[in-house]
């Protein structure tokens, strides 16, 4: 007698299954923005601010900066007079359904200079707001501190 080959019944249900979980759970993800998306979204910008805050505390001779467009940002790298650009860095496109404003403003720049505090348009505290289906804030103090809220 032939020996027979092919998956259990018990295979079949259970693979089913785990295909349905992954699509209730993973594909929803890849077609909207979602919260999660804000708060990476804010925490990845914190850390290329504070990237750039770095540069311009270890290079005396430079103002640099991050310029935000309502497609994507990137660093900039200024003469010591900081109003002078010297190298525009690679542009980071933001997701789509995202925005990051200032003042109402989705076209600015943030430049730090060789003290590494904020130039004058924050002389108190700047709010960076990150919106995708949550409205979150970032925020840089006088002094200097990049921080979410």
């Amino acid at each position: 007698m032939a020996k027979q080959q092919g998956f259990t019944l018990v295979e079949l249900v259970t693979t089913m299954v785990l295909i349905s979980i992954l699509a209730v759970v993973v594909l929803p993800r890849f077609f909207s923005a979602s919260a999660y998306s804000a708060y990476t979204l804010r925490d990845e910008l914190i850390g290329e601010l504070r990237r750039v805050q770095l540069m311009a505390l270890n290079n005396q001779d430079r103002c640099y900066g991050v310029k935000l467009t309502p497609n994507d940002y990137r660093m900039m790298i200024y003469r010591s007079d900081c109003s002078t650009v010297l190298v525009s860095g690679t542009p980071q496109s933001l997701p789509r359904q995202t925005s990051v404003t200032l003042s109402g403003s989705q076209d600015f720049n943030l430049m730090f200079n060789q003290e590494g505090a904020i130039l004058p348009q924050c002389a108190n505290t700047c709010v960076v707001k990150v919106s995708a289906d949550e409205s979150l804030d970032l925020i840089i103090e006088s002094q200097g501190y990049i921080h979410g809220r």
